[in-house]
C-alpha cells in the first residue's frame, strides 16, 4: 500500500488543499492529512483540534483520506505511519524554493528513507492560501470560493 502524509497548518483548509489532496488520491493508495502546529505562526484561526474536526468532516465520505494531528517534526509522524513520501503543493516559485529545503532536510532525517513529492493545485485555486482568506474574512468579505461551506460557517461563527 502506498501511502502519503500531507502535513501542513491547514487553518483554515481551502479549495487549494482539497485539490492536491484529490490529485494524490489518484496517485497514493492512502492520504493522511497530518495537522500540525505550525511554530512560526503565533496566531492561529483554529486550534488542532478544530482543525481536525473540519477535515473529518470534509472527508468523511473519502475511504483513501485520513485525517489526524501531528506533533513534531513531518519527517517523525510520517515515518510513524508507515510513510515512505510526504506531500507538498506548490503554488509559486517562492514555494519552490522553501519546500526544496524541506525536502532535502527530511531526506537527511530519515536516513534517506522519505521522499517528498509536490504537486500543483489547478490554476482555478492555485492563488488561495490560509492567510489570504483570514485577512479576506476579517474584511468581511465573501469566501465562498475559497473555502469548502463547513469552514465558511465556522469562520463566521469565530466573528
Amino acid at each position: 500500500m502506498k501511502k502519503v502524509l500531507y502535513p501542513g497548518s491547514f487553518d483554515p483548509p481551502t479549495y487549494g488543499h482539497m485539490n492536491v489532496v484529490s490529485q494524490a488520491t489518484e496517485i497514493f493508495d492512502e492520504v493522511i492529512i497530518a495537522v500540525m502546529k505550525n511554530q512560526s505562526k503565533k496566531e492561529q484561526l483554529f486550534s488542532i483540534d478544530e482543525r481536525v474536526a473540519l477535515l473529518k468532516e470534509i472527508y468523511k465520505n473519502y475511504q483513501k483520506v485520513k485525517v489526524i494531528s501531528g506533533e513534531g517534526a513531518a519527517v517523525d509522524v510520517a515515518l510513524l505511519k508507515d510513510c515512505k513520501t510526504i506531500l507538498r503543493g506548490l503554488r509559486t516559485t517562492t514555494d519552490f524554493e522553501y519546500e526544496l529545503q524541506l525536502a532535502t532536510i527530511n531526506r537527511k532525517l530519515s536516513d534517506k528513507q522519505l521522499s517528498t513529492v509536490c504537486l500543483f493545485p489547478d490554476n482555478e485555486v492555485q492563488h488561495i492560501s490560509s492567510s489570504v482568506v483570514k485577512e479576506l474574512s476579517s474584511l468581511d468579505k465573501d469566501i465562498s470560493e475559497y473555502v469548502p461551506p463547513v469552514v465558511k460557517q465556522k469562520m463566521m461563527e469565530r466573528k
